[in-house]
Formats: structure tokens, C-alpha cells, sequence
């Protein structure tokens, strides 16, 4: 298993480029399913993730191309199979994404219950009361979704909590159903409107992605398109992040700040610079030492649990205390046992972290948990004195293109060693 060995203590200055969101390309993938015609998209990442989403449609019978320029074409005109099998599955709970299109298209979906991070459970009873609210049969067996409807209908669908996912599924799953469709209380985040924007430039008929509110009128067919992959707005917050715990001075191009606002602010809290245009971010550690400063995670426009990890980082090495209320997932605090190993002062009380800044973290070997807890261990082991190994970064890879690279190029010490 591959590891990241760390040397700390390298301030990191430069510009680097943003790569494309993961969150924005995945459901992006699983559209391609409603057409007949080809769907190219660029700028996607080079994730494990990524390429998860595509082995599931070529195991379907889709035909996925690469072009010169990266750029990735897409045609599921003639799926042969509509089953997404537990071995692709169980390493990406993204996967239950393809369930609102093969429903919408071809009547029927088996989907294995999904896998991925272990940071609790992200119920996709959400996606299944709603698709049966539309006219779904659904039953759940031997550990697969089984589902089929002759007709999708429009209706009025009220979430009972706040899903991206969710939203995106039956957003998606509306597009070809008969009549209207009503979404209520869905999810803002800025993915859920790219969806929308790549789905309308299909021939989709969406309305208020972005609000509270979506309303889509289904059509007969989607047509092809050609899409743009917006910018990874977590994987500007993280490299942001890292300057801050490096007393760095970073510019980072390719994403929109609009985007990143509340992690933003927080920043500027702990007593950094931060600049910013409609298409790049520039960051200073002004402060020798960051201000400590609290944050309740929550639905986007407000602030990422994305980002919680990250700032448990800059909290630890603040002036004084910090507290961190997460909301989202009940079980996203296992990187503090592993940042406490390397000289954090962290407790944890069900959802609140009390964080007690310290002089100095030291290097340890420590083991990732889920994807956003590897990227706290990374930042730790770049601000801390020494050495730092950082174990099964399978995690990181999943959602972070090159980041040992990207982090070198700004002045870091890291070294991928293999298994």
C-alpha cells in the first residue's frame, strides 16, 4: 500500500492551477446515460473516483473515448447491462448516481448499496422515497436496489433533510419524466447548478438550480454536448489551507472565489491576506501564528464539512482555542485521533472538537481515515518538525489529482513511496 512520506517545515509559495471538481464530474458522468448522442467533457480530474464512474459505464456497454486533449467522449446509446455491480460499487457511493438516469431511460436499474468513505451513513432512503414518489417500484434485495417504472411521473417532492446527491439523482431522473417535477428543499450547492447548466445545454428544461426550489419539465430526449468541468472549489480551500499552516503565499488560478466565500472569511479570521478576482485566489500568512477561529459545518452557501479537517490543522497550531460543531456527518472526527498523535490538543465531544492551539506538531506515522481526514494528515505533516508517513493514502487519490506533485511545486518535501 502506498504511503506519502512528509518532511516539514517548507513554506510554500507560487501559483498553481485548479484542477476540475470530482463532486461536479460525477454526476456529470452519469447524465451521459439519458442521451443517445455523444457527451464529451473537459477538464476532468485524474481521480480514482473518476475512473471508477467510468469502468461502472463501460461495464454497462458504454463507449468512453480520450482524446489528444484529454477531453473525454462519452456515448450510452446501447447499454447492454443496467446493473452496477457491488466490485465497482463498494468503493464510491457516487455510484447510486446512475439510478435516477437508467430509471429515466431505460425503466429499470439494479444498483448494488453503495460503499465509499467511512464517515457515516448517508442514507439513500432520500433517493428512494422520492423516485417511488415519481412512480418507481423499488425493492431492496440480496443487497442491491431494484427498480423499474414504466413511465417516470412529475411531481412535487419534498426532501426531509438536505442531500446533493439526492438532489442530483432525481433532478436528473425529472429531466425525461413525464409532466413537472418539483424539488423541494434541495440542495444549493454550486455542483447541483453545474449539473443543471450541462443538463439545459442538453435540451433539459431546469429552473432555480441553485435555490432552495428546482423545478424541471420533463421532454422526450436529451441531445449530445460538450461541457466544461468547473474548478474543484475544496481543492482550492485545501491548497489555501496549507499555505496557512506554512505561513505560505500562494495564488491559485482556474476558480471562481464566489464559490469558496465562507472558507474565505475564515481566513481571513485567522489573520491572513487574501486577494481575489472572478477567476483566481491570492493567499498570504501575514500572521506568524494563525488566529484560532471557530466554524459550524453546514449546507452549502455556508461553511464546507469539506473543509473541517483542513481547518483542524490551522486550529491546532493557533494563539488559543477553537471549537469546530460538525453538522453534516456524524462520524467525521476520526483524524483526530491521528493529528493528537503528532502533538495536536484535541478533544472531541459528539460533534464539537475543542482545539487547543500548540507551539510545535511533530512528525508521526499516521493512517487516513476517508478522503478529506488524508489531506488534515498531509497539512499536518508539512507544518510539523521532522518526518511524517502518511498511511493509506488510497483516500487521497480518490479526490486530490497529483497533490504531492502540486504541493512540490510550491516549495514541499514529499515523496510517494510504493508498496
Amino acid at each position: 500500500m502506498e504511503k506519502l512520506l512528509i518532511k516539514g517545515g517548507n513554506k510554500l509559495s507560487g501559483t498553481i492551477t485548479c484542477s476540475g471538481a470530482k463532486n461536479a464530474a460525477l454526476p456529470m458522468i452519469a447524465s451521459t446515460i439519458l442521451s443517445d448522442e455523444k457527451v464529451t467533457l473537459k477538464n476532468l480530474p485524474y481521480l480514482q473516483d473518476i475512473t471508477t464512474m467510468f469502468e461502472l459505464l463501460g461495464s454497462m456497454g458504454a463507449d468512453i473515448l480520450l482524446d489528444e486533449d484529454m477531453n473525454f467522449t462519452i456515448q450510452s446509446n446501447n447499454l447492454k447491462d443496467i446493473e452496477a455491480r457491488y466490485e465497482l460499487v463498494k468503493t464510491m457511493r457516487a455510484s447510486i448516481l446512475v439510478l435516477g438516469p437508467l430509471l429515466a431511460k431505460y425503466g429499470k436499474a439494479r444498483i448494488a448499496l453503495p460503499g465509499g468513505c467511512a464517515i457515516g451513513s448517508r442514507p439513500v432512503n432520500y433517493h428512494l422515497d422520492s423516485l417511488r414518489q415519481m412512480g418507481a417500484e423499488i425493492v431492496l434485495k440480496n443487497g442491491y436496489i431494484e427498480a423499474s417504472a414504466e413511465n417516470l411521473q412529475g411531481a412535487s417532492i419534498r426532501f426531509d433533510g438536505v442531500t446533493v446527491t439526492g438532489t442530483e439523482n432525481l433532478m436528473m431522473a425529472a429531466t425525461l419524466a413525464e409532466g413537472t417535477t418539483t424539488l423541494l428543499n434541495v440542495a444549493r450547492e454550486p455542483e447541483v447548478a453545474d449539473l443543471a447548466n450541462m443538463l439545459i445545454s442538453m435540451g433539459a428544461k431546469i429552473d432555480g438550480a441553485g435555490s432552495d426550489e428546482i423545478t424541471i419539465q420533463g421532454v422526450k430526449k436529451l441531445s449530445g454536448t460538450s461541457f466544461q468541468i468547473p474548478a474543484d472549489r475544496i481543492e482550492a480551500g485545501t491548497y489555501l489551507a496549507a499555505a496557512a499552516v506554512t505561513k505560505g503565499d500562494i495564488r491559485i488560478e482556474g476558480i471562481n472565489p464566489n464559490r469558496l466565500m465562507n472558507v474565505i472569511d475564515k481566513l481571513i479570521h485567522t489573520g491572513a491576506k487574501v486577494d481575489y478576482d472572478e477567476n483566481s485566489i491570492s493567499f498570504s500568512m501575514t500572521n506568524d501564528i494563525p488566529n484560532p477561529v471557530d466554524i459550524t459545518t453546514a449546507p452549502f452557501p455556508e461553511f464546507p464539512t469539506d473543509m473541517q479537517a483542513q481547518f483542524s490543522v490551522i486550529n491546532a497550531i493557533s494563539s488559543g482555542t477553537a471549537n469546530i460543531y460538525e453538522t453534516i456527518f456524524e462520524n467525521r472526527f476520526m483524524h483526530i485521533l491521528e493529528l493528537n498523535r503528532m502533538g495536536c490538543d484535541i478533544s472531541v465531544n459528539g460533534n464539537h472538537a475543542i482545539i487547543k492551539g500548540v507551539n510545535s506538531l511533530y512528525g508521526a506515522e499516521v493512517m487516513a481515515t476517508d478522503l478529506r481526514a488524508s489531506a488534515s494528515l498531509i497539512l499536518a505533516g508539512l507544518c510539523a518538525k521532522g518526518e511524517t508517513i502518511v498511511d493509506r493514502i488510497y483516500h487521497i487519490d480518490r479526490g486530490y489529482e497529483r497533490i504531492e506533485e502540486k504541493l512540490n511545486y510550491l516549495g514541499a518535501n514529499i515523496v510517494r513511496l510504493p508498496s
